[in-house]
C-alpha cells in the first residue's frame, strides 16, 4: 500500500490504487510526472528502455536519462545512446563513468569473471547511487516488465519503500507489444536485439538469449546471478 497520494494535487488523475493491468502506461508516467516532478529515469537502452523513452516524451518529460558506462559496454549500446540522443533533443542523456573502468588500474579488469557481484557493485551500482545522492530524486522512472523474467514477475506499477519509488510503467507489456510498439513508431532499437540479445549489459557478461529463454536469460549465465544489484539487494535503488 501506498502512503503518498493517490493523485497530484488539483488533478483528478487516478492514481496508483485504481491502477489496472491494462492501465495504459502514458497515464502512469503522467501520474508520475505530477506526483514527482523531480522524477529521474536511468536507462541501459534495452528495447524496454528505448520504448519507455518514447512514451516518457508523449507523456511530457522533460528530464535526465541516466546512463553508467561500465567500461565494457558494447559498441552497439553506446551508438543506441548517441541515436537517442539525438532523435530526443528535450532530454538530457546524462553518461556517469565516475566508477572503477577496467583501465583504472585500481580494480581488477578480470573482476567480472572472479565475482561478478563486486563488479557491477563497484561499476555500476555505485556511480549511479552517487549520482542519486546528489540529485536526492523522490522517485525513479525505470523499463522493468513482468515478463523480463522471473524475479521481475510481480513488480506493481508503483513501488514505494526505500530511498524513493520506483515507478514501472511498462510492468504489464509482454516483449510482443513492445515489438510492435518500437516498430510502430520505428525506434532506435540496440541492433543487438536482433540478434538474440533479448536483454544487453556488459559484453563480459552477457550472451544471446536461446529458444524458450526468458529475456534476461543472457545475463550473467551461469554465475548464479539475475540482477545487477539496481534493483535488488542490498545496495537498491
Amino acid at each position: 500500500m501506498l502512503d503518498g497520494p493517490r493523485s497530484a494535487p488539483g488533478n483528478d488523475r487516478p492514481g496508483p490504487d485504481a491502477f489496472t493491468p491494462d492501465t495504459d502506461p502514458l497515464d502512469v508516467i503522467r501520474w508520475a510526472l505530477e506526483s514527482h516532478p523531480d522524477v529521474l529515469m536511468p536507462s541501459a537502452f534495452n528495447l524496454n528502455g528505448v520504448v519507455l523513452i518514447d512514451l516518457a516524451v508523449r507523456a511530457g518529460y522533460r528530464g535526465d536519462v541516466v546512463f553508467v558506462d561500465t567500461g565494457y559496454h558494447f559498441p552497439e549500446t553506446l551508438a543506441t545512446r548517441d541515436r537517442l540522443a539525438a532523435r530526443y533533443p528535450e532530454l538530457t542523456f546524462v553518461t556517469l563513468n565516475g566508477g572503477a573502468h577496467p583501465e583504472d588500474g585500481q580494480t581488477d579488469p578480470a573482476l567480472y569473471a572472479s565475482d561478478p557481484d563486486a563488479c557491477c557493485a563497484v561499476r555500476k551500482v555505485a556511480p549511479l547511487q552517487a549520482y542519486l545522492r546528489q540529485r536526492a530524486p523522490g522517485a525513479l522512472l525505470n523499463a522493468r516488465s513482468r515478463d523480463q523474467a522471473s524475479t521481475r514477475a510481480d513488480i506493481p506499477f508503483v513501488e514505494d519503500g526505500g530511498a524513493r519509488v520506483k515507478v514501472n510503467p511498462l510492468a504489464h507489456w509482454t516483449r510482443e507489444r513492445l515489438e510492435a510498439y518500437a516498430r510502430e513508431h520505428d525506434l532506435p532499437v540496440n541492433p543487438l536485439y536482433f540478434d538474440g540479445f533479448l536483454s544487453v549489459g556488459c559484453w563480459t557478461c552477457t550472451r544471446a538469449v536461446r529458444p524458450g529463454e526468458d529475456a534476461r536469460a543472457g545475463r550473467w549465465a551461469g554465475k548464479g546471478k539475475t540482477e545487477c544489484g539496481l534493483w535488488a539487494g542490498n545496495n537498491t535503488l
